[in-house]
């Protein structure tokens, strides 16, 4: 499921407008939006107005005073301040998406390194770059040094709806920060805010672009370029296979094309719109702009066009998670697709590690437990949070990592580290990869895999929680379930620390032979989450769902008090790790 608010108590689970167009007076105001980014100071005594940074940056909407320069002033200086701390003095990286929010933001960073004296990479000619594209020139720069490391910043809210704004670190291992660094940089921003940016070096836009330190770079070309090393190009050339891609008006809207015209593809790009309104978008479950490519709703242009194309595909706004779409299958569900891409990767490149692990979140498919077992190989189960295989990928230890909510990234043909963020585009062609030798789409690869690993069914549920409400689910124990059976079947297993590397995943896993649920508070939004997966049909699901309920009404209390919880719709999966 995406990013969103959770529907209001009584409220029917999918809007009448998801799916659906929306009309131009449902669009965002742009000038509006970023006259409130300039405008709207935040007040530090109100928690909501803090940086916070959840599972991937700090978020928000200037129209809530939660994204606005203040907020990206004080990021940048206390990321300055990191830096010079910990001895980072290589160049940082800088990438944009296509939000509207993003070009002030990238404008209110670049004053305040240049007054810091920091040199800085930006995209040449004013490209948007990728989530990916970022990750990967911070390994290739940081590739054989032992010192003057460089690091990267992405400026973007992932997939989340027009209004809003985001910025993530990345150090210079090349993925997304971990909580101390988070923590750290979170800490010393909400210092400045409460000091009201005072002191601060900082130069005026005009002088940051003409900085000495203000330097170009070419991600598009030094990316595409390379992709011939993760993924069999040549093979995928020579198929002929046809292939549509919608970049949903994202940061890789330029990428698709060079990608076709450098190897030669049978690739066509359904849109190349870019308009910071996203209005070309169908509106996803709960009747909001969403770009995500996991979902139905969202994607249902581009499903609409299954027919046209041997397989299709999406990625989000800052082209960091994928959508395939086949003629049969429609769009995949991201664990399925997951599943496919584990079992042909560990068949099909004979030069990764005997040793490499699979990553998969706690919230991940037991599917790829089964498959690591079938493959002789180990899993590596982390909380939510792409950051958590970082290090994994960047030495070698983890071959192939992916999310529930699409986020995936794997290694080079040759096993060394191709990017150690989630990566949109290589999951995409590696779709074309798959059908080009083994002549069979992924979906149909999914229905022999499930048929003899077993066909999971999974869901999620949803509702509002206040901050305290997610506090007390954060800190959920094995107490909390006093039975020893859960749907009928002994519990195996009652987690609150991830198995793969002990780290408290913020919530409860319970664990069955043919089952389990998690439940744990957003790390995004004002909602808590309860996942299911059973590997025996649709009623066990929910006899499971049902008992998780119990479980975290339970825990908050006074469940009468609590709004309503709604089920999340099917093909609209999980975004809190963006």
């Amino acid at each position: 499921m995406t990013e969103s608010q959770a529907p209001a108590p009584g409220a029917p689970p999918v809007s009448p407008y998801a799916g659906q167009a929306l009309s131009p007076d449902k669009w965002v105001n742009v000038s509006r939006l970023v006259t409130a980014y300039y405008c709207n100071v935040p007040d530090p005594d109100v928690a909501a107005q803090r940086v916070a940074f959840g599972t991937s940056g700090h978020r928000g909407s200037s129209f809530l005073t939660t994204f606005n320069e203040a907020h990206v002033l004080a990021i940048s200086q206390a990321i300055c301040r990191y830096r010079q701390r910990h001895g980072i003095s290589g160049p940082t990286f800088v990438g944009i998406d296509t939000h509207a929010l993003s070009e002030p933001a990238f404008a209110t960073v670049m004053k305040v390194f240049a007054g810091n004296g920091i040199d800085v990479m930006i995209s040449e000619g004013g490209e948007y770059t990728p989530t990916p594209a970022v990750s990967h020139a911070i390994v290739t720069y940081n590739r054989r040094r032992s010192a003057g490391f460089a690091d990267g910043i992405v400026i973007t809210p992932s997939h989340n709806p027009p209004d809003n704004g985001g910025i993530k670190y990345n150090p210079p291992h090349g993925g997304p920060a971990d909580s101390a660094v988070t923590t750290w940089i979170e800490t010393q921003a909400n210092e400045l805010l409460r000091s009201g940016l005072r002191s601060m070096p900082r130069m005026s836009v005009e002088e940051a672009m003409r900085a000495a330190t203000t330097h170009p770079y070419d991600f598009l070309n030094t990316y595409v370029d390379d992709l011939h090393n993760v993924i069999d190009m040549d093979l995928l050339r020579d198929s002929g296979i046809h292939l549509g891609v919608d970049p949903l008006g994202g940061a890789g809207v330029h990428y698709w094309p060079a990608i076709a015209e450098r190897y030669r593809l049978n690739l066509t790009v359904t849109r190349t719109t870019v308009d910071p309104t996203f209005g070309f978008m169908t509106a996803d479950w709960d009747g909001r702009i969403r770009m995500d490519p996991s979902s139905a709703f969202a994607m249902r242009g581009l499903i609409a066009q299954k027919n046209a194309f041997d397989i299709a595909f999406a990625c989000d706004t800052d082209h960091d998670r994928h959508g395939i779409v086949t003629p049969e299958a429609g769009l995949l569900p991201p664990n399925h697709y997951f599943a496919v891409v584990v079992e042909y990767l560990f068949e099909h490149r004979p030069e990764w590690r005997s040793d490499a692990a699979i990553g998969k979140t706690v919230v991940g498919s037991q599917l790829i437990d089964r498959l690591a077992s079938k493959l002789g190989r180990r899993v590596y189960e982390v909380p939510v949070g792409f950051k958590w295989f970082a290090a994994g990928l960047l030495d070698g230890s983890l071959a192939v990592a992916g999310e529930e909510s699409a986020g995936t990234g794997f290694a080079r043909r040759d096993g060394s580290v191709w990017t150690t963020d989630k990566d949109g585009l290589i999951p995409a062609l590696l779709a074309g990869e798959m059908m080009a030798r083994t002549g069979r789409d992924p979906g149909a690869l999914y229905q022999t895999l499930s048929h003899a690993l077993g066909s999971p069914v999974e869901a999620r549920r949803e509702a509002s929680a206040t901050a305290a409400q997610q506090a007390v689910l954060a800190a959920l124990t094995a107490d909390k379930v006093r039975s020893k059976r859960l749907a009928g079947e002994p519990i195996n297993a009652i987690l609150t620390q991830a198995p793969g590397n002990d780290a408290p995943i913020g919530g409860l896993k319970v664990v069955t032979d043919h089952g389990w649920f998690a439940a744990r508070p957003s790390g995004t939004e004002p909602i808590y989450k309860i996942y299911g997966e059973s590997f025996q049909g649709d009623h066990h699901l929910q006899q499971l769902l049902g008992e998780a309920q119990s479980i975290v009404d339970a825990a908050l209390g006074d469940a009468e008090s609590l709004p309503r919880i709604v089920s999340a719709p099917e093909n609209a999966p999980d975004a809190g790790a963006s």
